[in-house]
This record gives C-alpha cells, structure tokens and sequence, in this order.
C-alpha cells in the first residue's frame, strides 16, 4: 500500500491511503489510487479535500498514541540545543509514542529507544512506518538502564522517571562534547538530573522550563491568550567534555 495523505477540509483532515474511501457528513470520499500531494479530490456531493504529503506536526496529530506525548516546542528545543543532525547516533529512553524518535530521525540521525512496556513499543514501531523512518528508529522493549553497555552516542535523550540513574553513566555513554538531554514533568526529579549531571563531571548544564502563550488578535486589540500558560515540562541539557 501507498504511504497515507491527509485530506484536508476547511479545519478538518483524515488521513487516508491510496485506494481507501470515507465516509462523512460532506459524503462519500473515494481516494484514487494515483492520488498525490496538492491534489483535489471531491465527494460525490461535491465538497473538495486537498491531499497533502505527511510532516512532522501532521505526525504529532495523527500517531497512534500510548500516552501524553511530548510537545512540538519541547521537540524543537531539545534538536536545537543538542544539534543533532545527519549521521548522529542517539540512544533514546521513554519511547511512548514515538514522537521524539521520529522527529530526530527526520533530522536524519539514527536512533536506538528503549520502552519499558512491550505495547507500547509495538505501537510506536507502527508510529515509526508512518512516519517513514523505521529504518532509522530501531524501537527496543526493555529498561534501558539494563542495556547501557555498548558504543558511545552523540547524544542521549531521557523521558523516564529514572533519568538520573542513565545520567550517572553519560560519561561513558557520550562521544567527547556529546550531549544528554532529560524531560522532567516534575522539578523534583529535574533536580535530581542536574545534581548528578555535575556529581560526574557534565558540562554546560542547563534547565529550562517550557512554556508557550498563543497571541490573541480580535477587534479590541492584540494580547497573549488567557487560556492558560503552557507549561508541560523541565528540559535539562548537559554536555561531556
């Protein structure tokens, strides 16, 4: 089967394959099998879908998820204060839904993660094909912390309440001027990376909280929105000597 297009309507999209067909309240829509991104495809009541080609926020919306995943603007500042870029190697930890794997490996490095639960590893494997890169994400089920005997990487990524445990052996996991990134939701646990970070000798340690505030813009005027501020988590960043 061809790799699946989403179809987009106004606010709405589907995603659907080569061949498939829906079935909605603006009727009956019969993918052709030739179909390709920019295409318009009508209902047999005449409302229009555009096809559109898979990237990396349309994957944040449409994988499969196993739990919360991590955010696009946590995704962005982990690539951008690591580097990680084509021909990295990155041992990653905490799996869930896969969306920090793919996104590094559409950077075009290669990724080995860890998932405690076996279903959840499953799932993220299949996250991994729609994503188009499971042959750059090998999704291993186990506890990562069994498994820290093998080459260095250049950089390490943790999503797991464990972190520091891994942390204590970046040193050895690391390549020279490698770097650890750690996802906390709790600033306990940030706490506990960053004492060990430097109880080993990382460098350059730095945690951030990240938080986001959508603007607002109507006829009364211009405004952060009030819905909230966005927090979702602590991001620590470390890096080997």
């Amino acid at each position: 089967m061809s790799d699946p297009l989403l179809f987009v309507y106004e606010d709405r999209e589907y995603l659907l394959a080569p061949g498939e067909t829906l079935e909605s309240d603006l009727g009956v829509l019969e993918v052709p099998e030739d179909v390709s991104p920019g295409d318009t495809v009508e209902t047999h009541l005449g409302e229009s879908f555009t096809a559109r080609k898979l990237r990396g926020p349309d994957l944040f919306n449409h994988f499969e998820r196993t739990g919360a995943p991590m955010m696009p603007r946590d995704l962005g500042l982990i690539i951008g204060h690591t580097g990680i870029s084509e021909g990295d190697r990155v041992l990653d930890a905490g799996t869930g839904t896969g969306v920090l794997a793919s996104a590094m490996a559409r950077a075009g490095a290669t990724v080995t993660t860890y998932e405690v639960n076996a279903e959840f590893a499953e799932v993220a494997r299949e996250n991994m094909e729609l994503a188009g890169v499971a042959d750059r994400v090998d999704v291993r089920a186990g506890d990562v912390t069994e498994h820290l005997d093998g080459p260095e990487f250049d950089v390490v990524t943790l999503d797991t309440a464990d972190a520091d445990t891994v942390v204590e052996r970046a040193p050895d996991l690391l390549v020279p001027g490698g770097f650890v990134a750690v996802y906390s939701p709790f600033v306990e646990d940030t706490r506990a990376v960053v004492e060990t970070a430097r109880e080993v000798g990382l460098s350059d340690i730095r945690t951030f909280e990240t938080i986001q505030r959508r603007m607002d813009f109507d006829d009364r005027g211009s405004r952060p929105s009030t819905a909230g501020v966005g927090h979702t988590g602590y991001l620590t960043f470390a890096r080997k000597q």
